[in-house]
């Protein structure tokens, strides 16, 4: 069989409840066919913001080895220049690879995704943009829309824009491809065009009025997100390639469950209230935050000629998929990576059973961390290590049992594991970052 090709789509701030296939009202047909006919990975971990997702998922490593900017978003650089990324390793495979959507791993054209093993990229360099400016928040990279490192002006709705280059670019290719589509879809400033605001007016989702009229909004924008995706897929099946692409589909974090009006303020030009946006139900927690609502998120992978449809409900970690795709492209690094994800395409495979056991671990600002050791997880704060919460995620899955107090040891052990994990860190830093 050819060498498959890769098409890894990242949503922005989509949240666990926000896709139908979970309850949502919102409609994703597109996303729940994929989930129907791949793999439902029904524990898929990330981290709870933006830039460390990104990091993590194209490095294989945990964002904080980058540094403590590289745990929130950032526009300063995140790799180092002889970072081996994702890009980088499938281009040494011999696949064309390209980027199209939110970069938000070094905002300064300079350290545009081209740097960092893309043949091809478009879009923001920045974090979430106006979807129909194009615009970031107001600052030194307020102007941030690109075409491999240019920056460049142009009308058009974003989940439309990125869509569509894809497509073109897609269609082009003679070899194998890796296309990283980072939509900045549902992100703020939430604005859908008209058609698919429509599609949800004649119905009422909230006794309020404006938490109505803003879910509707919400809604329509996820919608929209989804309708694109399908025209992806409809692209692969029309250019016969559907069949042998892997398709990833996943969320960089959890959804902004509170009104995000400060974040949008940021914005240039007039934006409207939203009080009711995302939803991570019934998950505790939201963007942000480390408890399962801001770091799990609704998850795919679909390969039609390898992966026979299911529900996989073991953990895994966005960190996963460098050392995997490494396994798949028999890719072996000249030295040591330092991933921290593992490898786990036998499982996906049904090759073997389970995932090798390990680690998973979040560090915020290294104040504010968390890891879970099979079943038990811990949420640790440095500066008030009194106000540890403890939870056993086999049994109490939506963390609403603190277990600290009952098992101090349990407690103690963990915070070595966070201790002994922090070390690691900041091993990777820029030395240009500040």
């Amino acid at each position: 069989m050819e060498k498959p090709n890769v098409l890894f789509i990242l949503a922005d701030d989509l949240g666990w409840g926000d896709v139908s296939y979970h309850g949502s009202p919102i409609q994703t047909p597109n996303i729940d066919r994929l989930a129907q006919s791949g793999v439902e990975l029904d524990c898929h971990y990330v981290t709870p913001l933006c830039t460390p997702t990104r990091a993590s998922l194209l490095t294989g490593r945990y964002p904080s080895r980058f540094g403590r900017h590289a745990t929130v978003p950032s526009n300063q650089p995140v790799f180092p220049d002889d970072c081996l990324t994702m890009a980088h390793m499938f281009r040494e495979a011999g696949y064309s690879t390209a980027l199209f959507g939110k970069w938000h791993l070094g905002s300064d054209p300079k350290f545009c995704p081209n740097r960092f093993g893309f043949d091809y990229s478009y879009g923001s360099l920045a974090g979430g943009v106006d979807p129909y400016t194009h615009r970031y928040k107001e600052g030194p990279f307020t102007y941030t829309w690109q075409r491999n490192g240019e920056l460049i002006q142009e009308p058009g709705h974003a989940t439309d824009l990125i869509t569509n280059e894809a497509i073109q670019w897609i269609s082009k290719q003679t070899q194998p491809w890796f296309c990283y589509l980072p939509y900045t879809a549902v992100h703020t400033p939430i604005r859908a065009p008209e058609e698919w605001i429509d599609r949800y007016w004649g119905n009422r989702y909230d006794p309020d009025p404006v938490r109505d009229r803003s879910f509707k909004t919400y809604a329509a924008y996820t919608s929209h997100m989804d309708y694109n995706i399908g025209r992806l897929i409809e692209t692969l099946k029309c250019l016969d390639l559907l069949d042998n692409t892997i398709i990833v589909f996943a969320s960089d974090n959890g959804a902004v469950t509170y009104n995000p009006r400060e974040d949008t303020a940021q914005y240039p030009g007039r934006h409207e209230d939203m009080p009711r946006t995302g939803s991570n139900y019934p998950l505790r927690g939201h963007k942000g935050q480390l408890y399962d609502g801001g770091i799990r998120t609704p998850a795919i992978i679909s390969w039609p000629a390898k992966l026979r449809p299911r529900k996989f409900d073991q953990p895994i970690h966005i960190a996963d998929w460098m050392p995997t795709f490494a396994a798949l492209l028999g890719f072996t690094p000249s030295f040591d990576p330092q991933w921290d994800g593992v490898n786990i395409l036998p499982v996906l495979l049904e090759q073997e059973e389970q995932v090798p056991e390990r680690i998973f671990y979040w560090n915020l600002l290294h104040q504010n961390f968390a890891v879970r050791c099979g079943d038990w997880k811990l949420i640790f704060n440095s500066s008030n290590p009194l106000s540890s919460e403890l939870f056993n995620m086999k049994e109490d899955p939506l963390e609403e049992r603190n277990r600290a107090a009952r098992h101090p040891d349990i407690v103690s052990r963990l915070t070595e594991v966070i201790e002994n994990q922090h070390k690691m860190d900041n091993v990777a830093v820029r030395k240009d970052v500040k």
